[in-house]
């Protein structure tokens, strides 16, 4: 029965009147969600109940592997899907031989183009860092700090405060940045000048924890980036992360990913409001990768009950910091946040663990009989999804490194 509701509850996305291939390409708005693959697809549209609003617009897949490794990371992967190039594992916009490559920001930008990144992890962190900065080792966040300042990119929302010191603040602000820090200052509203909002020290919570902050969502920052970009007459191109779902799969937290997924496509509903009605704007949606090697059905079982992940209100990362000393009081953390009862031996295994989150996160799997291969990421393909015009050439299997030369080329910008 439940088989047959999903066929006749289908979620569709707007109609465009512009899907020839001659209508011009203004506006790009590229969204990654860090770590998505097809079983995350598939996991989330049990998790809802019906179709996402991205399997409307489905239109191929890409292949994931880096230069140096059948399993990307998301330095090299988003490399590829900023420059059109692959790159070693680790390396920031920088080719294997050590060379500054041009990204697909850049070039908008040297086109008069407005520019803005967007993101649930640091600002500085892989996926938005390889669009404007270039740095041999990912993990130099400090200094892809500067170069995003220097590279004028006019909005740069998400996490990372601690790598913007004092001193870079200000400048910054000599730039002709204005500061934002949480959500009422971003909910004001700015259509002028560049935005820098950091809007936590390190990354910004999960969604399922969000609301224990003043962090903004991942909508709110998409419509106030969008809000300020399509100001310019010359248009803009706007990279928009949910870095969230990969972090989820790296923990083996399936409740954690499936609620970063629904934020996702709520922002995806915002973007594609905005392009059914501009009608000069691409959508263009691919994960970098798969996390985690998450199946739907799992512990050698012909089922699945991703229905138990709805009740968990907390990220089992939360969870943790919830548990005292002793570690005595699971059985009460279990069932105020997960709705369950822990049983004697589960009580004790994480009692005893060196890693107490990555239990948790087995027991919760274990009950909504979801698998995992890894606390990493994996080397499968992933999918495509495109809106607007110019969507058909994104048709089919294709390397991660064609979709940056596509949108280049629709908008009518040299991505060498």
């Amino acid at each position: 029965m439940f088989l047959i509701c999903l066929a006749l509850v289908p979620i569709s996305v707007p109609k465009s009147s512009v899907q020839a291939k001659e209508q011009t390409v203004k506006n790009v708005i590229f969204m990654i969600p860090d770590g998505f693959s097809s079983t995350y697809a598939t996991g989330y549209r049990w998790y809802k109940g019906k179709s996402s609003i991205m399997d409307d617009m489905l239109v191929g897949m890409h292949r994931t592997y880096s230069a140096s490794s059948a399993v990307t990371d998301s330095a090299a992967g988003g490399t590829a899907m900023a420059t059109g190039v692959k790159t070693n594992n680790g390396m920031i916009a920088m080719s294997p031989t050590g060379e500054k490559l041009p990204t697909i920001l850049q070039a908008a930008k040297a086109s008069g183009k407005k520019t803005g990144l967007v993101t649930t992890t640091t600002i500085t962190y892989a996926t938005p860092a390889a669009f404007a900065s270039h740095v041999e080792n990912r993990k130099m966040e400090a200094e892809i700090a500067p170069q995003l300042i220097d590279n004028k990119v006019d909005v740069l929302f998400g996490g990372g405060r601690k790598f913007f010191p004092e001193k870079l603040q200000k400048r910054a602000l000599e730039e002709g940045y204005q500061m934002i820090t949480d959500r009422k200052t971003l909910s004001a509203g700015h259509t002028s000048g560049k935005l820098l909002g950091l809007f936590a020290d390190g990354a910004m919570s999960p969604e399922l924890d969000r609301h224990r902050t003043k962090e903004p969502s991942l909508t709110e920052m998409t419509e106030a980036a969008i809000k300020l970009l399509q100001k310019e007459k010359k248009g803009f191109f706007l990279m928009v992360e949910g870095g969230q779902i990969d972090w989820a799969g790296h923990a083996n937290d399936a409740a954690w990913a499936m609620k970063d997924i629904e934020a996702f496509e709520q922002a995806v509903k915002q973007v594609i409001d905005f392009a059914a009605e501009d009608q000069q704007t691409l959508v263009v949606i691919a994960g970098d990768h798969n996390t985690g090697g998450m199946s739907i059905g799992g512990y050698n079982q012909y089922a699945a009950n991703i229905d138990f992940l709805r009740n968990i209100r907390a990220t089992g990362q939360y969870m943790v910091t919830q548990l005292n000393k002793e570690r005595s009081n699971s059985k009460n953390v279990l069932k105020k946040y997960a709705n369950i009862v822990l049983t004697p031996e589960e009580q004790t295994k994480i009692q005893i663990a060196n890693d107490p989150q990555r239990v948790i996160n087995q027991l919760l799997s274990k009950r909504a009989l979801i698998g995992w291969t890894t606390y990493e990421h994996t080397g499968v393909d992933v999918p495509v999804y495109a809106y607007g015009p110019g969507a058909e050439s994104f048709n089919g299997l294709q390397e991660n490194t064609d979709l940056p030369k596509k949108m280049a080329k629709l908008m009518k910008i040299s991505l060498p």
